[in-house]
């Protein structure tokens, strides 16, 4: 039996040296050559560079341990499959759109677990640069409530207070999350994928509830926080949403070049009036959430 496309994709995630777009060119290429998985697992190192523009490093760490990065991902796909985890890569047919529309390095390979239709809710998002003031993330709060009770689904993170402050809304209203987490599945919400993912949460909510929410990862499951994946997170928050409020936003910082991005995509944009950013970000069309 053929080795299952998932079953390489998860192979070439644990590879060191492999990133997403090395994987959607590989996927996409054997595709086009019509190279079956087996076919592929034959290629040798220097057909690998040649062909599919792997670096030295990840075409000798592929091809010299091939075997053992399969069997690698068969023993995580064992552990994966029973709960229900989807993996897809941005060459599938069903990879999110929103993420392919917005930004242009999106991760290759994504980790979904939980509640798949909220893909396709009216999403929205509240980001603020680090360290909030009190009244910023007062704001925060408020602004994911009034963006919950019109019927939107909250696209947050959970480890910021910043996000928590907007994470913790919908627990009190019965409503849907999509959570990015910056670690893997495992690491934020344990072995099984039942533990909310920060403190504040479980008073609310003792278990994450997948049938509710969905948690979104592009990190290997196992994997531990990593110095970029804050920005990674950030970006598929931003990705993931429909329409954006900004509230405290720095000039030149991540928060201000993810307001422009979602501009640039017409996506519709909101910002405090009181930020720093809010006169750039208002002449590039942004609307500004005035104050009480």
């Amino acid at each position: 039996m053929a080795l299952p496309r998932r079953t390489l994709s998860l192979a070439l995630a644990l590879t060191p040296g492999i990133g997403g777009k090395t994987i959607t060119r590989i996927l996409t290429r054997n595709d086009l050559l019509g190279r079956s998985t087996d076919e592929f697992m034959r290629v040798g190192p220097e057909a690998l560079r040649e062909e599919y523009r792997m670096t030295v490093k990840a075409a000798t760490a592929w091809a010299t341990n091939t075997k053992q990065r399969i069997a690698d991902a068969k023993s995580l796909e064992e552990r994966l499959n029973p709960l229900g985890v989807s993996l897809v890569t941005a060459a599938d047919a069903h990879f999110p759109r929103r993420i392919e529309q917005m930004d242009p390095d999106p991760p290759g390979v994504i980790f979904l677990f939980g509640n798949m239709k909220l893909l396709e809710a009216d999403t929205h998002c509240v980001l603020s640069s680090r360290g909030t003031s009190h009244k910023g993330l007062e704001m925060i709060e408020k602004l994911a409530e009034e963006r919950i009770l019109a019927g939107k689904t909250l696209v947050s993170g959970h480890d910021t207070p910043e996000y928590q402050r907007s994470a913790i809304v919908p627990l009190r209203w019965g409503a849907p999350r999509i959570l990015v987490l910056d670690r893997g599945l495992f690491k934020a919400l344990g072995e099984e994928l039942r533990e909310e993912p920060f403190r504040a949460a479980r008073l609310w909510r003792y278990q994450f509830d997948a049938k509710t929410d969905l948690a979104v990862s592009c990190l290997n499951p196992d994997s531990d926080y990593h110095p970029n994946s804050n920005k990674i997170r950030d970006r598929l928050i931003a990705s993931l949403s429909n329409s954006l409020d900004f509230v405290e936003v720095r000039p030149g910082g991540n928060m201000e070049a993810l307001a422009k991005s979602s501009l640039r995509v017409g996506r519709p944009v909101r910002v405090t009036e009181w930020c720093e950013s809010a006169k750039s970000l208002k002449k590039l069309g942004a609307k500004l959430i005035e104050s009480d």
